[in-house]
């Protein structure tokens, strides 16, 4: 397995900040809109060098939603923002109808998803976002795994027309995609190539998916690793080469088991390649309050559950 280096630990919700604020610099379409948190969407860089491209809604997303959607007609492209749970669970219908159905050029952008929020509880914990976002027709769905890639993430949603949802959380995380690379909507990342069982991942769980895969080559193990940061258009060709290569695959992410990137590989592998699989996800539940790495472990989402989960895998060939 490739040495893969740390740059450094970021929270992914800076990569957003940051791309937004070198489109505020680069594309003069963009617009952003924030419900009462701008501070912690990192977006008060692009609203000091932008005050009059920048719309604070307050605590009104379904509002936020549909001002987005209007800015389009215009010519605008919107990037809305706000917590995860406040970007999809809560503004739904707004989402469906002024940007799916219309097919409008918004960009939904969350942060503080998944258990990793931590002590905030199960009510800003949203676990089936994915989920929701991936059902509707038109939307693209991007779930980066780091700083960098959040970063590159956010300024190549620019360039692509249609809805999007990005994605991102609240802990630093290790930063160690390359900076320099561009972000493919809808293309796979190889990050191992390996022999024994494909591990797909996404988010957070990218990195945990590589800390698992370094302990399973020291018990002879060599898995390929691959980062699915677009969950939806899905890249099917990059999975099935490499499952038809291995013959198993485990899939993981910071998400409920309904719903999310072990769903659609399942849906994908009982239409084309039969296969066994094993999903490392929430699993029908809710989240509560306490630190992001004990919810990880107590939930079945860490470094050990993604190396147990390949270990069965092998065994089902």
């Amino acid at each position: 397995m490739k040495d893969i280096e740390v740059i450094d630990h970021k929270d992914t919700r800076s990569g957003f900040g940051a791309g937004l604020e070198e489109l505020g610099k680069t594309n003069p379409n963009v617009v952003a809109l924030c419900a009462d948190l701008t501070g912690s969407l990192k977006m008060n860089a692009f609203k000091d060098q932008n005050p009059e491209r920048f719309f604070q809604a307050g605590i009104a997303e379904a509002n936020m939603i549909g001002m987005a959607a209007g800015l389009t007609i215009g010519g605008k492209i919107p990037f809305t923002g706000t917590f995860a749970n406040f970007s999809t669970g809560r503004v739904y219908d707004q989402i469906r109808q002024s940007v799916a159905y219309s097919n409008k050029n918004v960009k939904i952008c969350a942060s503080h998803a998944g258990l990793t929020l931590g002590e905030d509880g199960a009510t800003h914990q949203i676990l089936e976002d994915i989920g929701l976002m991936k059902m509707l027709p038109n939307m693209t769905v991007i779930s980066p795994c780091d700083y960098n890639e959040t970063k590159a993430a956010t300024i190549a949603i620019a360039e692509h027309n249609g809805p999007v949802y990005l994605r991102f959380g609240r802990p630093k995380v290790p930063n160690f995609t390359d900076p320099n690379k561009k972000f493919v909507i809808g293309k796979a990342d190889i990050i191992n190539e390996g022999k024994d069982v494909t591990i797909i991942a996404t988010g957070h769980l990218v990195w945990k998916a590589i800390e698992a895969g370094k302990a399973l080559l020291e018990k002879g193990i060599n898995p390929e690793i691959i980062n699915v940061h677009t969950i939806k258009p899905f890249d099917e060709e990059t999975v099935l080469n490499s499952i038809n290569k291995t013959k198993c695959v485990v899939t993981a992410e910071e998400h409920m088991m309904n719903g999310g990137l072990g769903d659609t590989v399942s849906q994908l592998l009982a239409r084309k390649l039969p296969s066994p699989l094993e999903m490392v996800a929430v699993n029908d539940t809710f989240g509560e309050s306490g630190k992001g790495e004990e919810l990880l472990t107590k939930y079945g989402i860490n470094t050990k559950d993604v190396i147990a989960a390949a270990e069965r895998a092998i065994q089902r060939k």
